[in-house]
C-alpha cells in the first residue's frame, strides 16, 4: 500500500472501493503511525482499536460482496475529545469527568458511522475547550507537528495537530471562539465553521447540559476542501424532533471559477492587531484573485463599528458559555467581583465578567444589537460574494500554560499582545451564525503554515468551501510538515 499519511479521505475512500487496499489495511496504517508519533504529538488521547478494527473488518466484507457501505466508507478517522463516542470518556480536559463514559455516540458520529467511516479515536482539547493552546490535566499537552514547543491552537487543537502529522484522515471539531478555524491556520489544515445549527450538536456536551450554547457550532477539518464538503454532506441536517418536519437544504455555489466573483478583502485591522506574516499572505492573495479577473475590494470598509462589534461578540460569548463556567458558589462570587468593577474598565477581563454575569435585561438588549448586525451582514453579502481575512493574528506560537488566558502573551511583529486577542477575527462569522472555511494559503518566510478565513452568508457553506476548493487547485494546497512527511 502506498503511504497514505497525507492523502485526503475523498482519495482513500475512492481507493479502498477501487479494492487498492482494504479498510482494515488503511485502519492499521494510521494506528501505526499514532503509535510511532503518539510520545511527540499526544494529539490522539482516547482510542477504542477493538471496535474499529470489527468495523473495518466488516467494511471489506461488504465491499467484497459488491456492497457500497457509504460515501466514506472505509476511511479511519478521529473526533474532538467533546463528542462522545459510546465506550470512551468525555471529559472535556476536567479531572472530575475521567469516568464520564459515552453510552451512545453523538448524532455526528452516527452519521459517521452511517456514511462508513472508521471512527478509532478522539483528539485532544483544553480544558472546557476554552484555550487558544490545547492542555489538560487529562491527557497532558498536545504539541505542533511544526516545531517542538509550539502550540497547535485549541480547542480543536488534538484534531488540527493530528491531521497535519498524518495519524487521521478526517477529524470533527467545534467552534464558539475560533476553535475550528485557529487551530487550521496554525497547523496548516482546512477547517469548516458551519452556519448555526446546520449540524446538530446532541451528543457533544458534559452530563446534565441537554441547552446547546448559542454561537457554538460543529464542523470538519480535513486536509482538502472536498474531504470539508463531502463531511458536511453526511452530517449537516436536524436531528430528532426536528427532524420531523424540517429539511436542510444548502444553496449550492453559483462560480465554478475567480472570474467575477466579487471578494472583499481585510488583511488587517485599526481595532486589533495581526502580524505582517499573516496580513501580508492575505494581501497577496487578494492582489492574485484580482489577476484571475475576480472583484477585488481590499480593504473593504465593513458597515458597522468593528470595535463594537468584537466587544458585543466577547460578551455574548460568555453569555452563551456561562451555565457551565461555575457552579452556584462560583456565580455568586462573580457577582460580586462584577459589582466591583470600575464602569470604565473595558478589559477583556472585566467584559468576560461582566457577560459571564449578565441580566435577562441585559441579554436581550445585547441580543437585539447582534441581530442588527446580522441584518446588516445580510446587506453586506447582497453587495460581495464572500469576505477573506485571517484566520489567526500570527503563525504558530511558543506553548505558554502559565496563568489565565488572558494574561498570557504573545509576540506580534516584537510587541506583545494578550492571546485571547485573537479572538476578534473570530467574531464577523460567529456573531453573525455565518459560515467559515479556513484554508491554508502559504508556508511563510519562518516556515509555518499561514491561512485565510473565507466568510460567506448565512447558509453559504457550500460556497465557501468551494472557494477554498479554488485555492487548493490553483493557488496553495496542504502542505505536510518537514519533519514528518
Amino acid at each position: 500500500m502506498r503511504e497514505i499519511a497525507f492523502d485526503s479521505a475523498t482519495s482513500i475512500a475512492r481507493r479502498i472501493a477501487r479494492g487498492e487496499f482494504g479498510a482494515r489495511d488503511a485502519l492499521e496504517y494510521f494506528l501505526e503511525r499514532q503509535r510511532r508519533l503518539h510520545p511527540v504529538l499526544n494529539a490522539i488521547v482516547a482510542t477504542d482499536i477493538a471496535k474499529a478494527r470489527r468495523q473495518a473488518g466488516a467494511i471489506d466484507r461488504a465491499l467484497a460482496r459488491g456492497e457500497r457501505p457509504g460515501p466514506l466508507a472505509g476511511v479511519p478517522m478521529t473526533v474532538k475529545e467533546s463528542f462522545d463516542v459510546a465506550g470512551l470518556p468525555t471529559t472535556w480536559g476536567l479531572e472530575a469527568q475521567r469516568s464520564n463514559v459515552a453510552t451512545r455516540d453523538a448524532v455526528v458520529v452516527e452519521r459517521l458511522r452511517a456514511a462508513g467511516a472508521v471512527v478509532w479515536g478522539k483528539s485532544n482539547v483544553p480544558v472546557m475547550l476554552a484555550d487558544w493552546q490545547t492542555f489538560n490535566p487529562v491527557y497532558g499537552t498536545t504539541n505542533s507537528p511544526w516545531g517542538a514547543g509550539l502550540t497547535p491552537g485549541g480547542s480543536s487543537g488534538g484534531a488540527a495537530a493530528a491531521l497535519a502529522a498524518g495519524i487521521t484522515a478526517l477529524e470533527y471539531g467545534s467552534d464558539i471562539g475560533g476553535s475550528i478555524r485557529g487551530p487550521s491556520q496554525l497547523c496548516g489544515v482546512y477547517g469548516h465553521k458551519t452556519s448555526y445549527a446546520i449540524v446538530p450538536g446532541r451528543g457533544h456536551g458534559l452530563p446534565g447540559f441537554w441547552s446547546p450554547p448559542e454561537i457554538s457550532v460543529v464542523g470538519p477539518l480535513a486536509r482538502s476542501a472536498a474531504d470539508l464538503a463531502l463531511a458536511i454532506k453526511v452530517t449537516a441536517g436536524p436531528a430528532g424532533n426536528d427532524a420531523r418536519a424540517y429539511r436542510l437544504s444548502l444553496p449550492a455555489p453559483a462560480f465554478t471559477g475567480f472570474r467575477g466573483l466579487r471578494i472583499a478583502v481585510l488583511p488587517s485591522h485599526p481595532a486589533t492587531r495581526v502580524s505582517r506574516a499573516v496580513s501580508d499572505e492575505v494581501e497577496r492573495l487578494g492582489r492574485f484573485l484580482a489577476r484571475q479577473g475576480a472583484r477585488v475590494k481590499m480593504p473593504v470598509d465593513l458597515p458597522f463599528d468593528v470595535a463594537e462589534h468584537d466587544r458585543l461578540y466577547v460578551l455574548l460569548r460568555r453569555a452563551a458559555t456561562s451555565m457551565r463556567a461555575f457552579d452556584d458558589a462560583g456565580y455568586r462570587r462573580a457577582l460580586a467581583e462584577r459589582e466591583a468593577l470600575s464602569p470604565d474598565d473595558r478589559s477583556y477581563a472585566a467584559d468576560q465578567l461582566r457577560g459571564n454575569t449578565l441580566s435577562h435585561r441585559e441579554w436581550m438588549l445585547l441580543e437585539n444589537e447582534r441581530q442588527r448586525l446580522r441584518l446588516l451582514w445580510d446587506d453586506f453579502f447582497r453587495d460581495h460574494d464572500l469576505l477573506l481575512c485571517p484566520g489567526a493574528a500570527t503563525v504558530a506560537y511558543p506553548q505558554n500554560p502559565s496563568g489565565r488566558r488572558w494574561e498570557r502573551m504573545i509576540d506580534i511583529d516584537g510587541e506583545p499582545m494578550a492571546d485571547v486577542q485573537q479572538i476578534f477575527w473570530m467574531g464577523f462569522a460567529s456573531l453573525g451564525c455565518l459560515p467559515a472555511t479556513l484554508a491554508p494559503i502559504a508556508i511563510t518566510a519562518s516556515g509555518l503554515p499561514t491561512g485565510v478565513q473565507i466568510i460567506g452568508p448565512q447558509y453559504g457553506d457550500l460556497s465557501t468551501i468551494r472557494f477554498a476548493a479554488l485555492l487548493e487547485r490553483h493557488y496553495h494546497a496542504f502542505v505536510p510538515p518537514p519533519a514528518l512527511a
